[in-house]
């Protein structure tokens, strides 16, 4: 079993004021604001992360466009015109039930959290993309996750979290669905929108050109998603002209919108940095290597182990292992500190990886450490440790220099777009064996949306733009490049 050494995730909370940067981060906060991503206007000690993520991670080569920035500057002001507390969210909540033409400034998207933190993350940051086209106020429902403990609020003088005294709260989950509404007879006041796994083909009405003129004109949208819907965003004609004003690099959107939305509590921000500080900021190299096993949720896989090990040798993430007399005659005249952050529900991945590099030498001398922040054994959405942990683990993950993640894992989507990397994704095995070739890297840093509408006009719209592609992972998902990167 993993030494306790290496469970630090598992001992009692320490106050995260007490936090300390890496020594070689004392030097002038040039990034603090993600070159104008973040707002001024915050008390830096109500939201550590904020002003301190600048210190633990290299400046991103992915620069948002003055466009962008103006947005979320004009974003920031709708919202604390119409957000919770205001009399213009009192008078739209007084609307609701009233089937109107009248919309007026403020509209707005609630949005549910379904599935597990992966899903919820890629789900929001898609949600508040729509928001962003559309002018609306997103609104986060508290009920099933209480966000207050993952995130800090992103938005300056307001708050995001939808009021428990709302007046739908108890419906919102099927309050006036899509499918039922007549749109020759009335504009509903409310509508409620279904993106999840099995959702059907009425649902993926929403993204025609002809349905969204009508979506425009309701007050108040629901999203029920665990998806990361914002591809089909891109192939709806109405929207493009803006996503590129918006995404000059157009595989940047969860990167830059990720970075802006998504700031980690006082409470996480101390999760990862403590074990930042412990175990990788001496690194000369870091290496994630994130794993997930969809086909047996169980335990331990060695075929998985075994392409793990392939991929990370032949791609030359990882030295490979000689004899004690090779390595005398091999050994780099500088040898470097590698540190490999693994996260995984079960340790037998991060243990046997850690006994390999110290039984053997490594063919080039380098000294390989592992370590694994936590062992939860089975998934637990929802609750609240839990959630921590794993935000925190998504969080070092985006911290290191190259990643490997596993195909199809939201979880990997959410570290490789936060960290403006385009990872290694290990191939989906089938017939228990390793798959050849083992991993491949990903085009894109971008996630996949695994379950698009693939039909009409916008199948063809996928085949023929520059700026959606099949996923490599999936091919019936879709997912944003950037064709300057691709081509």
């Amino acid at each position: 079993m993993l030494l306790s050494l290496f469970i630090i995730f598992n001992h009692q909370l320490l106050d995260a004021m007490t936090i300390n940067v890496p020594k070689d981060s004392q030097k002038p906060r040039e990034d603090k604001l993600l070159r104008g991503l973040l707002s001024e206007e915050f008390n830096e000690g109500s939201c550590l992360s904020r002003c301190q993520s600048s210190l633990y991670r290299k400046p991103s080569r992915y620069e948002p466009s003055q466009y962008l920035v103006s947005k979320l500057r004009s974003y920031e002001m709708l919202h604390k015109r119409c957000g919770p507390g205001t009399e213009a969210y009192k008078r739209a909540t007084e609307q609701l039930g009233h089937d109107s033409r009248s919309v007026g400034e403020c509209r707005y998207i609630v949005w549910i959290a379904v599935s597990g933190l992966g899903n919820r993350i890629i789900s929001l940051v898609s949600a508040f993309l729509y928001a962003l086209l559309t002018e609306r106020v997103l609104l986060v429902d508290q009920r099933s996750t209480d966000i207050t403990h993952l995130f800090c609020e992103p938005f300056p003088g307001t708050s995001w979290s939808l009021p428990l005294d709302f007046p739908l709260m108890g419906q919102l989950d099927s309050s006036r669905c899509y499918r039922a509404i007549n749109w020759t007879r009335n504009i509903p006041s409310h509508l409620s929108l279904y993106f999840m796994h099995d959702y059907e083909d009425h649902d993926k009405m929403f993204f025609c050109e002809r349905d969204q003129n009508l979506i425009r004109q309701v007050p108040w949208v629901v999203f029920n998603s665990n998806k990361y819907f914002a591809p089909s965003l891109w192939l709806i004609p109405s929207f493009q002209t803006e996503l590129i004003k918006l995404f000059p690099e157009k595989d940047t959107v969860f990167h830059h919108l990720g970075r802006y939305l998504l700031h980690p509590t006082n409470q996480v921000w101390g999760l990862i940095t403590r074990f930042y500080n412990a175990y990788l900021s001496r690194a000369d190299e870091t290496l994630g290597v994130q794993v997930r096993v969809f086909s047996n949720p169980d335990g331990y896989l060695e075929h998985v182990m075994n392409q793990i090990l392939s991929c990370t040798q032949r791609e030359k993430l990882l030295p490979e292992l000689t004899t004690l007399e090779s390595q005398v005659t091999n050994k780099s005249t500088s040898p470097k500190l590698k540190a490999v952050l693994v996260t995984s529900l079960y340790p037998e991945y991060s243990e046997k990886l850690r006994a390999m590099y110290w039984e053997s030498p490594s063919s080039t001398g380098d000294m390989v450490q592992v370590y694994q922040p936590s062992q939860e054994m089975f998934q637990q959405t929802d609750e609240k440790l839990h959630d921590q942990k794993a935000l925190a683990e998504m969080y070092l993950l985006s911290l290191t220099d190259k990643l490997v993640t596993s195909g199809l894992s939201t979880f990997g989507y959410v570290a490789q777009g936060l960290g403006g990397l385009k990872a290694w994704m290990l191939y989906s095995p089938t017939n228990h064996s390793t798959p050849d070739p083992p991993c491949f890297k990903a085009v894109s840093m971008e996630p996949c949306f695994h379950r698009p509408p693939l039909y009409g006009s916008q199948a063809k719209a996928v085949n023929s733009t520059r700026f959606v592609r099949r996923c490599e992972e999936w091919t019936t998902g879709i997912k944003i490049v950037d064709s300057a990167h691709v081509f």
